[in-house]
Order: C-alpha cells, then structure tokens, then sequence
C-alpha cells in the first residue's frame, strides 16, 4: 500500500486491493472514533434535547428558541483561525495543536452535558448556557477534526477518511438520537445525559492514542503572511497573529487560484442546493404520502443508515483508484437523480417496497456524494491554514442550501409533491456542469502548477 503522507506517484495505477485496505489503516481507523465523538453533542442540543424539554411540559414557544443554540455551528469560522493557531497552556505541547484543541473541545462537551443533566428544565436560562457551552465546544471539535483530518493523509486517501468518519457519526447519531430515548425511557433524562457525557471519553481515547499530524512533512511554507508584512520593519505581535491567521487563509486561496476561485467558491455553494432543498421536506412527504412512522423509522431512519455507510465506503475506495474528481460528477449527477425517483415514488400507492428502493438509491448517492465533496474540500486546503480554509468552505456549503430550502413548504403547498422533486432535480444541474468545468481546468492545469 501507498504511503498516507507526503506525495504519492499518480502514474502508479492502483490495485482495487491496495484501493480496499486502505480502511485497514491506523489513522483511517480512528476517523470513526472522531467522527461518533462529533457526532455525539449534534443531536443532544436539537431534537433530543426538544424531547426532553417537550417530556417535561415546557412550551412549543420556549422549545423554538433553543434551535438558536444551533447557529453556533454555522458561525465556527469564526474563531477556526484561534485553532488553526493559537497553543493551548500545557495540552498544545503535551499533544500538539490539533490533538490539544480537540481534546479541550470534547472535555467542554462532557462537561456541559453533565450541567445539562444537572440542571434540567427547571431553569431554561441555564439549561440554553450549558447546551451553548455543548454546541460551542462540539463546533470547535469539528474544526480541530476536520484539521487533523486532512493534515494526517494525502488528498488521494482523503474519500476513506471522509467514509470512516461519516460511519462513526452516523453511529452517534443512533446513539445520541434512539439510544438517548430509550435510556431515558428506562431511566430518566439525567441519567440519560449522563451516559451521553461518559461516551464521550471514546473520542478521548482516541485522542491520547492517535499521533499529531506531522505539518512539516508536507513542505508548506507560509509565504504569503511574509508578502503581506514586507515593508513591516517591526510590526507588533498582535499584527502579525492577525495577518497570519485571519488574512492570510483567504489571500493564500485566492493567490493560488486567482480568479477562477470564484468559480470554485460557486461550486462549492451550489453543490449540496439539491440534496438540502428536498431534506427538509422528506419527512412530511413520507407522511403525506400515507406511510407509517413504523416504516418511517425502519426504512428511511435504520434501513437508510447502512445505505449511507455504503455509499461512503464506496466512494472511498473510488476515490484512492480514481481521484477525486469522477467520483465527485458521479456523486453530483445521483443525488440530482434521485430526486426524480421521489418525484416518481409521488405516484405511486404507499408500499414499502417502493420505499425501499427509493431511499437505498437517496441514502447510497447521498453517502457516496458527501464522500467525494469532502475529499474534494480537502484537497483545496493549503496545510498551512488548514482549519480556517476548510472551516470557510464547510460553511458556506450549506448556507446557501438552508436559504433556499426555507422556500419548499412553499413549493410544495402551492404546486405539490411531483413538481417540487423536479425543480429540486434541476437545482443539481449547475453542480453538474460545474464539476465538468473543474475537470476540465485540471486536465489544462494540473494541481501544484
């Protein structure tokens, strides 16, 4: 097997068994102990947490205001340049500075899922400090994470990284979700976030027993903070933390790229348009279509969930034989396509089996699509800025699917089911097209010239 760091020889054709064992590797291993360690907090301060609120009378008014809480995830790039830079007292030299913000981040969801447990409903001011202390924390995680992510691997093996980690936040995701309910069912709530804060020594572990990344290897100089301070004879500390971590990402990307980074950028806000504006409304769908919350639950939720580990596993292995950039026009041409197949399944009479098919074909391309995107977003990063860059392209590609998707109520109240679908096919397209123009960019232009 290929060595996972450095620079590997893309005139060396590799075998579908080299391809397959890259999941055998340490490092591709412990991506999905990290990835159900970031997956854990999600659903605690989202609809778990509405569960619990709801279970112990508190007002639909009260409960609404706690979705704020999740803002904390979309405004993370933020601060992602204090991580990508800024050493931690003791931990940033006993760890290193990826393993040291992640470790401090997961210690600040434990703690605040224990003061939820603590506190409860009974005071909602407090219980809204401590799921924000949770969100905060677990925030922070994905981009100390998603920093170690593309630093410990080359690009080629950033699919099965992306896979592992997709698989162990699904997992999570069961467990914070489903595991959550029935523990509180048995038990009680506090107990239940109890358990919660003690899963979270999973991504300690992990943490304690996985290298630091080793940046240096990679050869990644930071020239462009040395452009921006010339002229500087001496400029102060403050100054040149600034230039290095906040202006510089955003130079460095737009130098490299000049002004086809636009381009880029575009791509990447348009790429998820078509699987987020129907997401939202899938549920309801599935219940105006005459399905049962049993089939619901078994089908779309369990059933879907082996699909979406499939698909990433995959496109992991697609992208180690292919590259990046076949599996991500094939990621972008089926979740476009699957849409047609809810437009289709509109049609018909409400039978599981039909269910079946169309949620493997969603859960699979949604899986493989996501795969393939993240390697893809991966493989912009310059290692120098690691954290802000990908934090930056991380969120602006659901923004833009969050705004648009707030119109599919409307589409669907006013038009129905069958044309929603549609336009929600047609949403793909520019994705496609801007998938063939990267390609073709990079057969002129090839990376690293």
């Amino acid at each position: 097997m290929q060595k996972l760091s450095g620079t590997v020889d893309q005139s060396v054709r590799v075998s579908w068994r080299d391809a397959l064992l890259i999941y055998f590797h340490r490092r591709v291993i412990a991506m999905a102990f990290l990835g159900f360690a970031a997956g854990l907090p999600f659903l605690l301060v989202f609809s778990t947490l509405t569960a619990w609120l709801r279970d112990e009378a508190v007002s639909r008014s009260a409960i609404g205001f706690f979705a704020w809480v999740g803002i904390t995830y979309s405004i993370k790039v933020l601060w992602a340049p204090v991580v990508d830079r800024l050493p931690l007292p003791l931990l940033t030299r006993a760890l290193g500075q990826r393993r040291g913000w992640m470790l401090a981040a997961q210690a600040g969801i434990a703690c605040g899922l224990l003061l939820m447990a603590a506190v409860g409903p009974d005071n909602l001011w407090v219980l809204s400090a401590c799921a924000l202390l949770v969100a905060f924390s677990s925030a922070t995680q994905d981009v100390a994470v998603d920093a170690y992510r593309i630093e410990a691997v080359i690009d080629e093996y950033q699919g099965a990284m992306s896979a592992t980690y997709i698989f162990g936040y699904r997992v999570a995701l069961l467990a914070a979700g489903a595991g959550c309910l029935f523990v509180a069912d048995f038990v009680n709530w506090t107990v239940a976030y109890q358990v919660m804060a003690a899963l979270m020594a999973i991504g300690m572990i992990t943490v304690l027993v996985i290298d630091e990344p080793d940046r240096e290897a990679y050869g990644f100089h930071r020239d462009t903070e040395l452009a921006l301070l010339k002229g500087h004879k001496q400029p102060r500390p403050l100054v040149v933390w600034f230039v290095g971590a906040v202006v510089s990402p955003f130079v460095d990307f737009f130098s490299r790229h000049g002004t086809f980074a636009v381009v880029i950028l575009l791509f990447i806000a348009v790429f998820r348009l078509s699987d987020i504006a129907m997401g939202i409304m899938a549920n309801p769908f599935y219940l105006d279509m005459g399905y049962t919350l049993s089939q619901i639950a078994s089908v779309a939720k369990v059933f879907g969930f082996f699909m979406t580990i499939a698909g990433s596993a995959l496109c992991g292995i697609l992208v180690v034989k292919w590259g990046i950039y076949r599996p991500l026009l094939i990621g972008a041409i089926a979740v476009a396509g699957t849409n047609l197949l809810f437009a289709a399944l509109s049609l018909l009479p409400p039978e599981t089996g039909y269910l079946a098919v169309v949620i493997s074909a969603d859960n699979v391309s949604g899986g493989f699509a996501a795969t393939a995107f993240v390697a893809y977003l991966s493989s912009l990063t310059n290692r120098a800025y690691t954290a802000t860059q990908y934090a930056l392209f991380s969120s602006l590609m659901t923004l833009p699917g969050k705004f648009v998707s707030g119109f599919s109520g409307l589409v669907v109240d006013g038009y129905g089911y069958l044309p929603f679908f549609v336009v929600a096919a047609l949403i793909g397209l520019p994705a496609i097209i801007l998938v063939i123009v990267l390609m073709r960019r990079v057969a002129r232009v090839p990376p690293g010239s």
